[in-house]
């Protein structure tokens, strides 16, 4: 189908601050330009707390913040990382998002401001998404959550945190998980797929050449995308991760990656849904669009139903 009209009309005020080519930046002016359109993004939804607090990191410490809905617990928790290559995007940025699911889950979100690249590269940030995916699991019954409930989910680059994490726990001993959430999710550094070719540089997306600023800034070397750390679908096997829901953009040079993954865990055994939403592009769920509403609708009702098959654990 065509473009949603909300769709168009975000690339076309996107046009008008007429913003230089990304791979001309250096990371702190893309860091300060995607704080800069937090005002364009609407109020954000109440919520009962919100808290934020450090944790020990694999080498610094971990900021993160808990989003604690209405009721009286102990909640199920979403360990929540979020998009931006790598390289941007921060807890402020997707706030949004963190308060919908949490309210719309009954859920905890545990958001994790894992370690930015290029000043923290490959394997920085999943070692750092991994040791709080953990530390959640061991210090749940502090902040009245449910550790034999925890799903992990993100975007973009969140999204392949999640895929990489899940797949760490699984090749590391736990923490066991119940569920996992990928929104757009990068699976694949080689970028050689079908909507590379026909979205790069279109609808709002990232060029080849930006692609490539992302990539550099991130990974230490061009052998590491082939690493199933940096590159999940190219693990050698995707059996024994938990259920997932893949949410996808028709028109997104990250789709057939997406989707992909999606149907690699369905060929391993994975319960796996992939839900592709038409007329959208790339991070259109940080967007007030009706379809982003109906996508995270999507995201909080497969969140309820994984945390419902789990009985509650006694705290």
């Amino acid at each position: 189908m065509s473009l949603d009209p909300q769709a168009q009309a975000y690339l076309e005020r996107l046009a008008a601050f007429k913003m230089p080519p990304i791979h001309t930046l250096v990371p702190e002016q893309l860091r300060q330009g995607m704080r800069m359109q937090l005002a364009q993004l609407g109020a954000p939804e109440p919520i009962a707390c919100v808290a934020d607090r450090t944790i020990p990191g694999p080498t610094d410490a971990l900021p993160i913040r808990i989003y604690t809905p209405e009721g009286s617990g102990p909640f199920p928790i979403l360990v929540f990382f979020h998009g931006g290559g790598f390289v941007v995007g921060d807890l402020d940025t997707h706030d949004r998002i963190c308060r919908r699911l949490a309210n719309g889950a009954n859920c905890l979100v545990v958001s994790v401001a894992y370690p930015l690249a290029p000043e923290h590269k490959f394997p920085a940030a999943p070692k750092a998404c991994y040791t709080a995916t953990q530390w959640v699991a061991r210090h749940a019954v502090e902040f009245n959550g449910d550790a034999s409930r925890i799903a992990l989910g993100g975007d973009s680059a969140g999204g392949n945190l999640t895929a990489v994490v899940a797949q760490m726990a699984r090749d590391q001993g736990g923490p066991a998980l119940v569920f996992q959430l990928m929104i757009y999710p990068d699976t694949d550094f080689r970028r050689e797929t079908p909507s590379v070719e026909a979205y790069a540089g279109k609808y709002g997306n990232l060029t080849k050449e930006d692609h490539a600023w992302f990539t550099n800034h991130y990974l230490n070397s061009a052998e590491e995308m082939e690493h199933p750390y940096a590159s999940p679908l190219l693990a050698p096997s995707l059996r024994g991760l938990p259920p997932a829901l893949i949410i996808t953009a028709e028109y997104d040079t990250m789709r057939d990656e997406g989707e992909q993954y999606g149907q690699r865990l369905k060929e391993a055994g994975v319960p796996v849904t992939v839900s592709r939403y038409y007329g959208m592009l790339h991070e259109f769920v940080r967007q007030p669009f009706e379809q982003s509403k109906q996508a995270l609708a999507e995201c909080a009702a497969a969140l309820q139903t994984a945390f419902a098959r789990v009985p509650t654990s006694p705290q």
